[in-house]
């Protein structure tokens, strides 16, 4: 059978199977299965034996779980009124005031969690009833948490650069490195636009919440947030400075969250089996997920559908450039379909021989690769934060599109200048690890 036609029928198989509901994981195996048949492999069974067994024994995989336990186990104590707590006096000056709360919450929750909705629930479950009885547009309010919601999939230790790591055999260390700087410049353009929103729209912003208060007890609101800033400061730092490994270093986050929620008063045997039971489940689906994707990619090394693939770019003669814009298209739409674990496990063993073809720095290429994922968690119809968010609102899903869409433009924009400016996603990790 034509490659083209077998090609075809895999795309149309997969829509098919993800438009009935069926689990990503079981889909995949599925369209490997159906590809495995059209050529007449009688090996099925002893091939899907060994990459399950591969995929599911690789050792930098068991970060995955610790971080994500990690982030259950913060979920559960009172970290987000602290957080809230801790940064109102110091941003109720700023223009747009208590908005920007949103944005640093998001921030520093996405450093301890490395999830995307974990961040969009915890926080919002906190700041949205705020902002709204303080008389803060629903619009910004929601935009805010929408956006910034999506630093957790960027900010280390990013759960999505474990996945885009082990999938890539990139450093997993060098990954967190380099997400750094375009974490922050995220936050800095997400609060830039809230200033100039805010100066632009002073009727939308409420002036009875600015609080007055004396530097000492500025600094004193600040010991609620030691806790949580002493944490990110010891599992990235460890990271950073050579110490341990990401693996050891989530180790050592599980055992700090655990000690944290301890001295909060909210560690019982109840909160602990939630957190546990949180991220068996989690990393039960991530995992079910990379063994569907491992098989997959090998059926496709089978029917040789990468190699043709990279071979017709190649012959396109395409520029960087336009290969990186025909690549985001894709990854948007994907994203609209899939949630960003699924994206990346789906394409990047697809697209990496193009990539490598190409000349593009695969640390690069894993920072902008979770940028255009980050935009498709807040497209229409299945981004993952659009929905978190509609539970916590009850608004309609595309109400929070609209609201979230500057968000979008504001990603698609950090994107333009880590293409224009490469050193910022690459500049720390070969600085940092060039010994």
């Amino acid at each position: 059978m034509d490659l083209i036609v077998i090609s075809l029928v895999l795309v149309v198989f997969m829509l098919l199977m993800l438009a009935l509901g069926v689990w990503v994981s079981l889909s995949l195996v599925s369209v490997g299965v159906l590809g495995l048949m059209l050529i007449d492999n009688g090996q099925i069974g002893l091939l899907f034996g060994t990459t399950s067994w591969g995929a599911s024994t690789n050792w930098t995989l068991t970060a995955l779980p610790m971080f994500i336990w990690m982030g259950e186990v913060l979920f559960r104590t009172r970290l987000a009124a602290d957080l809230f707590e801790g940064l109102t006096p110091w941003l109720s000056r700023l223009p747009g005031k208590l908005l920007h709360v949103n944005v640093l919450s998001c921030g520093i929750f996405a450093a301890v969690s490395g999830s995307s909705a974990a961040t969009a629930a915890t926080i919002g479950r906190m700041t949205l009833p705020e902002l709204k009885k303080a008389g803060y547009s629903d619009r910004m309010s929601i935009g805010t948490l929408a956006g910034s919601g999506t630093l957790g999939l960027l900010i280390p230790p990013s759960i999505i650069l474990i996945v885009y790591g082990v999938a890539a055999e990139v450093s997993i260390s060098r990954l967190f490195i380099a997400g750094a700087l375009p974490g922050l410049m995220l936050v800095f353009l997400f609060m830039g636009y809230i200033i100039v929103w805010a100066l632009l729209n002073k009727d939308q912003v409420p002036q009875k919440d600015t609080i007055e208060l004396s530097l000492a007890m500025k600094l004193k609101t600040l010991k609620k947030l030691l806790p949580i800033l002493g944490l990110i400061g010891f599992v990235l730092g460890s990271i950073y400075g050579g110490f341990t490994t990401p693996t050891e270093a989530a180790a050592l986050g599980v055992f700090g969250a655990l000690l944290l929620a301890f001295f909060t008063g909210t560690l019982n045997l109840s909160t602990f089996s939630a957190s546990l039971l949180g991220a068996v489940k989690s990393s039960c689906m991530i995992g079910l997920i990379l063994v569907g994707a491992h098989f997959l990619t090998l059926a496709m090394g089978f029917l040789g559908i990468p190699r043709a693939l990279a071979a017709s770019i190649g012959n396109l003669d395409l520029t960087v450039f336009q290969l990186l814009a025909y690549l985001t298209l894709l990854f948007v739409i994907l994203g609209c379909f899939l949630d960003g674990i699924s994206v990346v496990v789906l394409t990047v063993s697809v697209v990496m021989p193009v990539i490598e073809q190409a000349g593009i720095d695969l640390l690069w290429f894993g920072i902008y690769i979770v940028l255009v994922v980050e935009m498709s968690q807040i497209t229409p119809p299945v981004g993952f934060n659009l929905f978190v968010i509609q539970s916590l609102t009850g608004k309609n899903i595309l109400y929070i599109a609209r609201a979230a869409l500057p968000f979008f433009l504001l990603i698609l924009l950090a994107l333009i200048l880590i293409y224009i400016f490469p050193g910022i996603a690459t500049y720390l990790p070969y600085s940092m690890t060039q010994h």
